[in-house]
């Protein structure tokens, strides 16, 4: 059995990163990943790739009896008669998507949908999401209500020893507070014309100079502007967007500061603090996207519209953290995160790990 895998473009990452895991050992399974050069350096020396955009892919792709994606795969390529597309999608949606955006560049959607016209399965990370993965995609095939493979480590019986290796790794003290800032992308920033540097929208001075040497900023641009959107580089500030997987700093953070991304739905696993940087709420709810429900009732923790704003609301974080309103928002998108999603989607694909299992590092 061949196997394909692709994220984000290049990445070693997210849920096709954790079913490969688990499938590491099977030497009767022959395993590809499309992997883009300014990654390249992630992948394990022994896990086979090929260039995203080569005729290797295309190759690769046409002759896959299982595909393992979680976005779109922008490859022109034929689907093989009997061969499975699983698309494990990369998120729960607070944000518009697809058909059900405000605003796309012209023909882009209709690129798309021609990848979503090879999918057979489509995961869903919870009951809420289903019908809008449905809708916006137009997916008229079987929908899994798994939980995400990737949120699998975030329960797992040794993740505090994975948060352990993890900070070290960045350098990180046991008395440091670690806060992972992942902010979306607009799209109307990342679709401008000659594709232009898009600044983040913090001030990491005034951010570093008043929560002082006792807190690091783990900054992490999301991967449609990976290289367009850098952080500062001051002391306190630790870029971390070629980082290999979100997953592992979730591990290794204390506090997420976000703002619609799907990274809060993720990190609610782990039961720490989040802070919602919102600075362009009513553009990007109202302009530039549209939302599937109003953020702020439902939010897991506070909305604030400043830099320093989020200082105050970090440096007391525990206080302004509204405990129940957290519980309601993780019962409500957290529901499947067990720890068991890889197992579940193996099953529905009828392929057995190895008994071992495979590293995750």
């Amino acid at each position: 059995m061949k196997i394909v895998y692709h994220s984000f473009f290049g990445r070693y990452s997210d849920s096709p990163r954790a079913l490969f895991e688990r499938l590491s050992t099977r030497s009767d399974l022959d395993q590809v990943w499309l992997a883009e050069s300014a990654h390249q350096h992630n992948f394990p020396a022994e896990v086979t790739t090929v260039p995203v955009g080569s005729s290797e892919a295309v190759e690769a792709l046409e002759s896959a009896d299982v595909v393992i994606a979680n976005t779109h795969t922008e490859v022109e390529w034929t689907k093989r008669p009997g061969s499975t597309y699983l698309q494990t999608w990369h998120g729960t949606p607070l944000k518009r998507i697809h058909h059900d955006v405000l605003w796309a560049p012209a023909g882009r959607l209709a690129r798309l949908d021609r990848d979503i016209a090879k999918w057979d399965l489509l995961l869903s990370p919870n009951a809420v999401s289903t019908p809008r993965l449905r809708q916006a995609f137009a997916f008229e095939g079987e929908i899994l209500e798994t939980g995400y493979p990737r949120n699998d480590v975030l329960s797992a019986p040794d993740r505090d020893s994975l948060r352990t290796m993890v900070r070290k790794e960045l350098g990180l003290s046991d008395d440091v507070t670690a806060v992972l800032y992942t902010p979306t992308w607009r799209d109307d920033e990342c679709f401008q014309d000659g594709a232009p540097d898009v600044p983040m929208a913090l001030d990491f001075q005034q951010f570093t100079e008043r929560l002082g040497k006792k807190y690091r900023l783990l900054a992490r641009s999301h991967n449609m502007m990976t290289g367009r959107s850098t952080p500062a580089d001051l002391p306190g500030v630790i870029d971390v967007s070629y980082y290999p997987d979100i997953r592992d700093l979730y591990l290794a953070a204390d506090v997420l500061v976000t703002d619609y991304s799907s990274a809060m739905f993720d990190f609610a696993v782990t039961g720490k603090p989040i802070v919602l940087y919102a600075y362009d709420l009513d553009r990007f709810r109202d302009t530039v996207r549209g939302f599937y429900f109003d953020l702020a009732p439902a939010a897991p923790g506070p909305i604030v519209r400043t830099t320093a704003e989020l200082v105050e609301a970090i440096g007391e974080v525990s206080a302004v953290q509204d405990v129940e309103r957290y519980a309601r928002f993780a019962a409500t998108f957290c529901h499947l995160e067990d720890g068991h999603a890889t197992q579940r989607v193996l099953d529905r694909l009828r392929i057995c790990p190895s008994q071992a299992g495979g590293a995750r590092r």
